[in-house]
């Protein structure tokens, strides 16, 4: 690798919503990405806008990709949904001993990555999937509570957002899902389930919030930090958004049907790309996480952060500086995993944890 002072890095997505975000906080921390994407005026725009430089390509040759990440350390890759774009970027970093960090939370990538582990070991590449709100918090609080209780059997993370919005590539990550059900881990294995089969009511900062299950990256990446073989996930909902759900088996086929997503595409593509600075600012989430072991005794936490696209900003940003100091570990990792629970509370605006029972 590199010397930091020569560590060339790319930014791949800079001209989606968040990853302009990771553009800005790079530049405000003294960091000089090489911006790329396949919109050759919106990313030459946004490179002489912060004097960085950039270059364009698709995703959709192999050896394409390979050509333009010789000579790069690490490939922050931010164009979703992931799903479709994260395998072919992944496999070129391997090619070139490029590490590999993005932004995403969905568990088939994450399953890419894991898949990769020996190669990337030999090759001294790093592939770190969900280095933003997908999972940087909710791993660090599962490392938190793994401390609290070592014997810990049944893992609990929720993420509650006020005064949020998602922006188009979220929203569109969402749209491939569509009709597709949840996930939890039961004994250490991913089982599919309805998005919604538990509900529930967490306390947090002396506020009740309903939380309902959806399958969130750390069914995946928690087992992995810690072991714990039970893990559901939550986020906040409306009851009523809920009872709904309950319905989902009657038109999870038409949410599957591809007229359906394309209508779906093409009204997302009509609303904004994102909240505005303004909102993100006032926005801000609380991130639950409760463990209990074999007995019912329980554990439970909670602490605040930004809502999710600043927090990802801040912290793809700060992990990239912490390979660039030669910080990093071969193979497959999370965030927690590698950088310890500490990771999340070296960002701005993060509050200290709360331990309730």
């Amino acid at each position: 690798m590199n010397s930091e002072k020569h560590f060339k890095w790319l930014l791949y997505g800079a001209n989606g919503y968040t990853g302009r975000l990771i553009c800005i906080e790079a530049a405000k921390k003294g960091l000089k990405p090489i911006l790329a994407g396949r919109n050759r005026i919106e990313i030459e725009a946004l490179a002489n806008q912060y004097g960085f430089d950039f270059e364009i390509f698709e995703l959709d040759k192999q050896d394409g990709i390979e050509n333009h990440l010789e000579g790069f350390d690490l490939v922050l890759h931010a164009a979703g949904p992931f799903v479709h774009t994260a395998e072919k970027m992944m496999d070129a970093c391997l090619t070139t001993g490029t590490h590999y960090l993005d932004i995403t939370g969905e568990m088939e990538v994450f399953g890419m990555a894991a898949k990769r582990n020996k190669v990337a070991e030999v090759k001294n590449v790093m592939l770190m999937p969900g280095t933003g709100f997908d999972v940087v918090p909710t791993d660090c609080m599962a490392v938190i509570l793994k401390e609290k209780m070592p014997q810990a059997q049944v893992l609990e993370l929720a993420f509650v957002t006020l005064g949020g919005q998602i922006s188009h590539g979220t929203a569109m990550s969402m749209t491939e899902k569509l009709g597709e059900g949840g996930a939890s881990r039961i004994d250490g294995k991913i089982i599919k389930e309805p998005i919604g089969k538990v509900g529930k009511e967490i306390m947090v900062a002396g506020k009740t919030f309903f939380v309902m299950s959806i399958p969130w990256g750390d069914v995946f990446t928690a087992w992995f930090t810690t072991g714990i073989p039970n893990i559901r996930t939550y986020t906040g909902s409306k009851p009523s958004v809920y009872r709904i759900l309950k319905l989902q088996e009657l038109f999870n086929p038409i949410l599957r049907a591809d007229w359906f997503k394309n209508w779906m595409r093409k009204k997302i593509g009509q609303r904004p790309a994102g909240p505005s600075e303004e909102k993100r600012v006032k926005a801000k989430a609380y991130i639950w996480g409760q463990v209990a072991d074999a007995s019912g005794k329980t554990a439970t936490a909670w602490f605040n952060c930004p809502e999710g696209y600043t927090l990802t900003a801040l912290s793809s940003v700060a992990i990239v500086k912490k390979v660039m100091a030669g910080h990093f570990k071969a193979g497959y990792q999370t965030p927690a995993g590698c950088y310890g629970k500490g990771l999340v509370f070296e960002l701005e605006n993060v509050s200290q944890v709360q331990f309730t029972g």
